[in-house]
């Protein structure tokens, strides 16, 4: 590609968009443009911010525009296997959200914005495959948050923050550089590695849907599994990106 021209990716039609809008067996309006080769947010999608749910994962998306924050109904928001490096501070205003997506992209530390933390609602959020090393302070305030995935990131040290935060109860940091290993005490365990073929299964059908979860046990946190998609497929890929 000559240096300066960025890939143009498939163009969305407004029309397009409407078609890919279905409803989810309990209602809810979902957009789906996963795996289509979009490099670019389609400006279009704004045009239909009344959707409760959107998938832009397995892309080639770049930035997020400012307007991201216009999307007031959602609760579900996959943009994994993107190429993003930032997240705009607009996120914030997404305060009905209970489910984020951000793995395999290529955010920074620096393009986490301190407007995550306003996310109250949220349940689920998958940070895994970036490169990360820090996260925002403001995060502490995510008191409803379940589910955290920061594996195959750069952290040394997890933020304090994570020991407090009450509902936390599934946590991967799996191929972190993690300086040293935590027990019981609002410390974090090593992640069990091996599972039956019966957990192997379940675990299976909780990650349709974007699901990337594994239970934990009594006060250790067992580690989420590496999402069913590209992401790990690609994860030797991925590594190799992080030496340039």
């Amino acid at each position: 590609m000559p240096k300066g021209k960025a890939a143009k990716g498939k163009k969305v039609t407004l029309k397009m968009a409407k078609k890919a809008v279905w409803v989810t067996p309990d209602g809810r309006r979902r957009l789906s443009l996963s795996n289509m080769g979009i490099a670019t947010f389609p400006k279009c999608l704004l045009k239909l911010t009344g959707v409760d749910e959107l998938d832009l994962s397995r892309n080639l998306i770049q930035k997020l525009p400012d307007d991201i924050g216009n999307f007031l109904s959602l609760s579900w928001l996959d943009l994994h296997s993107n190429k993003l490096e930032a997240v705009p501070e607009s996120i914030g205003k997404l305060v009905g959200l209970t489910h984020l997506n951000l793995s395999n992209n290529r955010l920074t530390s620096g393009g986490l914005p301190s407007t995550l933390g306003s996310l109250a609602r949220l349940k689920s959020l998958n940070l895994g495959l970036n490169r990360l090393d820090a996260l925002p302070p403001t995060m502490v305030a995510l008191t409803g948050l379940q589910e955290l995935g920061l594996f195959d990131n750069l952290f040394i040290k997890l933020p304090e923050f994570v020991n407090v935060l009450s509902s936390l109860t599934k946590l991967n940091t799996k191929r972190n550089p993690l300086s040293y290993a935590q027990g019981d005490g609002g410390e974090m365990a090593e992640p069990e590695e091996d599972m039956c073929k019966e957990e192997r299964e379940r675990q299976k059908r909780m990650m349709r849907g974007g699901g990337v979860f594994e239970e934990k046990r009594k006060r250790t946190y067992s580690g989420l599994i590496t999402p069913n998609s590209v992401a790990k497929t690609n994860q030797d890929v991925w590594r190799i990106g992080q030496k340039h």
